[in-house]
């Protein structure tokens, strides 16, 4: 593992008045990095922009609208000349049943989730690309890995942010450009006291009753310890593609991933014959 040498950067971190967003900030100015945060309310930003007069520089943003979006990217760039690393965490999460949702509520989660990310992504990528250099890095979640009751549609929109990430990070790869996506668990943010519940159907109410009973540890951490692991991140010389936080999560991926790859191999033979190569029957 190589590092860089330390030097001003310049940051745009999306989400940037709380949670996560709030200590990933903070951990950069403390660094001696510049940073542009962007928030749908800049009011919690004004600490930051006393404090930090000439490195700090917040702009209001709804990140779900693409033509804002490329706006406030030009202008960030006009502010500090440069972008270094970009990191879009911006997100919300409504929590139900997949029966329960409304056309509404699935498309709100898609519009912040995905395509947030991949319209700052889209904009932040020509100067990156002109650079040849930059490090876009993705806040996923564990719900981008694996998925279950309740969570369908916010892994729905974590499994698409994955999706995109993925061609992006070997697209911008050929121009010097890193992508890496990240994959927290439980951090104590307001990513939960803001969560929303879809409508409930009673028929759910049985699953629900069995989700209550099981015994899920949980032991949530301070946002400030995922702000350390993003600077070890991005202050590495070959960054990897994914990077899981939390050691509940990294267990619970591993075990995924390993029960995955045993279904793939109990099906092997099924998998394999189902193709065989011939001419194009249409020509």
């Amino acid at each position: 593992m190589t590092n860089k040498p330390l030097e001003s950067r310049v940051w745009l971190i999306t989400g940037a008045s709380s949670g996560l967003g709030y200590e990933f900030t903070k951990k950069a100015l403390e660094s001696g990095d510049r940073v542009i945060g962007v928030s749908r309310n800049s009011d919690k930003l004004i600490r930051f922009e006393k404090d930090y007069l000439e490195t700090f520089k917040s702009f209001e943003l709804d990140i779900t609208d693409r033509d804002s979006v490329f706006q406030v990217i030009d202008n960030a760039v006009d502010h500090f000349g440069k972008l270094d690393v970009v990191v879009n965490n911006a997100g919300s999460m409504i929590l139900g049943m997949i029966e329960e949702f409304t056309k509404a509520e699935i498309q709100q989660q898609m519009e912040t989730n995905f395509y947030g990310a991949v319209w700052v992504s889209q904009a932040v990528m020509p100067y990156l690309r002109a650079q040849k250099s930059g490090h876009i890095v993705q806040i996923s979640s564990i719900g981008g890995i694996l998925s279950g009751p309740m969570t369908g549609i916010y892994s729905a929109s974590k499994f698409a942010l994955e999706g995109f990430s993925e061609a992006l990070a070997q697209e911008a790869s050929h121009f010097g450009v890193h992508v890496s996506i990240v994959e927290p668990g439980g951090y104590w943010t307001n990513l939960y006291t803001k969560m929303q519940f879809a409508n409930l159907n009673e028929d759910y109410n049985s699953v629900r009753e069995v989700l209550a009973k099981q015994n899920i540890e949980s032991k949530d951490s301070h946002p400030k310890e995922a702000a350390q692991a993003l600077m070890k991140l991005v202050n590495n010389d070959n960054p990897p593609l994914r990077l899981i936080l939390g050691s509940l999560v990294f267990d619970a991926a591993i075990d995924h991933a390993s029960n995955k790859i045993k279904i793939w191999k109990d099906w092997e033979d099924t998998s394999r014959s189902a193709e065989k190569a011939i001419p194009d029957p249409n020509e």
